[in-house]
Parts: C-alpha cells; structure tokens; sequence
C-alpha cells in the first residue's frame, strides 16, 4: 500500500479527530500526479510515524481522508458492515421505523458517503474518488447488514464532477419511482428518483416535530416547501389553511398526493420563491407562520456576501406577507452561515420593516445526522424560531 507522508507539524489535526488532509499538507511521491484518484494509502506523520489509512485524490484540494487509525485495517465489506452496524446502532435506537438517514459521512466515520434509509430500499450518495473505488465492498456490506430491495445510487452531483467522477445515476434491485414514509402518523409519497438531495429531508424531522404547533389557529406558508414536510405538518397541528411555494412542479405534485392521502388541503403554487412571494404580497394575503427552508445558498465561503444579501431578501419578503403578529420559522443548511449571523439578518430585514423580532427557539439538525465535533464541517442546519410584530 501506499505512503502518504504529512509536513512538520500537518498532522495536528489527524491527531484532534479530523479526517481530512489539503494538498499542500503533504509530502507529494513520485508521479504524484498520476495516480489512480481514491487510492488506499498509509497516513504517516513528518517522523513517519503512522495516523492510519485513507484514500487520495491528487486532483483535489481536500486530497486525503482517514478511513480509519489503523495502518493495518483491511477495507473490505467486513470493515464496511461493523461502520453500518455501528451507524444502525443509533439509529435503531432513536426511530420506530426505518426511515432516517443511515449514514452521515465523516460523522459516521464514512468519508463521501451518505445513505438515506425508505424501510427495504436506500438512497446512497458517494461524492469520492476514494468511496468509488471501494463501492464494492460497500454494496457487498449492505446487502449483509440490510438486504435492500433495491438500492439507488444518486450520482447527479456537483462534488462528484470536482472528483472527476460520472455523474449518472445506478439502479440495483427494485427501486421504485416514489418511496412512502410516515411522520409523525403523516403518510408521505415522494419521488426518490430525480427527487431534490436524496427524496426526503429527514434532517429538519425534529425541528417540524417541535416547531409545527406554532402554525395552531392560523394560516401556513411553506416557501421552499419540496414536497410539504412543514406544510402538512402544520396543518396536523392545526393550522387553518397552507399554502406550498416551489420552483418543482413534481415535488408540489407530492405534496397534493401526500394531503389528499391524509385528508387533508394544501395549495399549491409554481415558480422561483421570490416573485411569489411579491405575488403574495400584492394580492394582499396575510399569514400568521412563514416557513423559509431554502436550499444552500451559501455553498462556498467566497459566496458568503452573496448568500447573506440573498438571505435577507427572502426573510424581509416573507415578513412582509407575515400577520400584525406572526412567526417566522427561518431555516439555513449553509455550513458557512453562523447562526448568529442569521439572526442578525432577521433582525436587521425586520427593522427595516418597523417590526419588533423575538426569537422563540431554535433548531439544529436531526441526530440521524451526527456532529462530528471536531469537523464544524458537519454542523450545518440551524433554524430560528421568531415572533415578527
């Protein structure tokens, strides 16, 4: 196998609990350049003294992660299936279904792998080099550990491309077009194939779980909705009408399904969040809980300034659809967007509207999606609850 050798002093943060290693923290080996991207390698330290055993890409500016801290360790679907049992293990625990996401990659120790969970049928991302070239054995462990039904292997990502990796989609076994899962007693069919991420977001579960009773009494919208998580969700709780706002004519077709199933009524409007929201606006509707859960608008730091302005457009447009008195529930899945900085968005958009601002609560995401605490990386979802009035 090959040796990877860090510089002096690159090995602090192997050595804190981090699993990644930038190109210019290692000594480079012959023909480098050359070699196979995802490559087992030994890690070792300035004193070629070892750390454990990852894959390299050396394409990439993150161009190592640590599978394990054992030099030794063979990463067969052996070692494969006791990180599933261990990630199966939490999970287990904390659901009475198996609905969640399984695998949360470096929080589960599983670097560029994420795998969603439908009962007998798994949503799997793999954004590495390094986890393509052991998809085998990954694909070996999973059908000891789970036996899935079918498996869907949802290739269509922008890190897959900077990994020089293809981005079309696999089908094993029987996989079907749209997956039903149940939520707090809700029956849900969403598209999995082509859905957004991997069909459903299980990482605001516990947040729609505590924060859905606000909606009690009054009228919901859910900007961003995808397939009506808050919305129907609200509307359980006792919210006297919803309204879905999103650009997917298929993820609104889900959330009608997902109602009528439930006997329940949502409407439904098509187009980009922000000209709905002016539609909204100058038909003069008025609604006591706005949720905001836009997509990650905030994807690299260099898109910071960018992503804060857009930020503040779509929470000072939702407050000017809010009631005298309402609750605004802001949500970001941006890592590089502190939650402090969100609340001083609100703050600031609400200020300018003359409106007070409260903050009720907040939210993180769901323990199906562990923090690995010494990656900040893996803390990435923030929710604030706010009284706008």
């Amino acid at each position: 196998m090959l040796n990877i050798q860090l510089k002096p002093r690159e090995d602090r943060r192997l050595r804190a609990g981090h699993l990644w290693v930038y190109s210019n923290e290692i000594v480079a080996p012959p023909n480098f350049a050359k070699l196979t991207p995802g490559t087992l390698c030994r890690v070792l330290d300035a004193r070629a003294k070892p750390l454990g055993t990852g894959y390299i890409n050396p394409h990439t500016l993150i161009c190592l992660r640590l599978l394990t801290g054992d030099i030794t360790a063979e990463i067969d679907a052996d070692w494969f299936a006791r990180r599933l049992n261990a990630a199966l293990a939490l999970r287990a625990r904390l659901y009475p279904t198996p609905h969640y996401r399984l695998v949360f990659g470096e929080a589960d120790g599983l670097p560029g792998l994420v795998i969603d969970r439908y009962d007998d049928v798994l949503a799997v991302q793999i954004t590495t080099a390094g986890m393509e070239l052991l998809k085998p054995a990954l694909l070996e462990a999973l059908k000891i550990v789970l036996k899935p039904r079918g498996i869907l292997i949802s290739n269509d990502l922008a890190m897959r491309e900077t990994e020089g990796l293809p981005q079309i989609d696999e089908v094993i076994g029987e996989v079907p077009d749209e997956i039903a899962i149940i939520e707090s007693g809700l029956h849900f069919r969403v598209p999995l194939a082509g859905g957004q991420k991997t069909g459903w977001f299980y990482d605001q579960r516990h947040n729609r779980d505590r924060f859905a009773a606000y909606a009690r009494g009054g009228r919901l919208l859910d900007v961003f909705s995808y397939a009506g998580g808050w919305a129907l969700r609200g509307l359980q709780a006792g919210a006297s009408a919803a309204i879905c706002l999103d650009s997917s004519a298929p993820a609104l077709a889900a959330a009608q399904g997902s109602a009528k199933a439930n006997d329940l009524t949502v409407e439904t409007r098509q187009g980009e969040a922000m000209d709905l929201l002016r539609e909204l606006k100058a038909e003069g509707q008025r609604f006591e809980t706005v949720v905001v859960d836009p997509p990650a608008l905030i994807k690299r730091k260099r898109d910071h300034e960018k992503g804060l302005e857009h930020y503040a457009a779509l929470n000072r447009a939702a407050m000017q659809v809010m009631s005298a008195d309402g609750i605004l529930i802001a949500c970001s899945c941006s890592h590089h967007l502190e939650p402090a900085e969100l609340q001083r968005v609100l703050l600031r958009e609400a200020r300018k509207l003359d409106r007070r601002l409260q903050i009720l609560e907040t939210g993180a995401q769901g323990a199906d999606h562990p923090v690995h605490p010494a990656i900040p990386e893996t803390r990435y979802l923030k929710a604030l609850v706010a009284r706008v009035f």
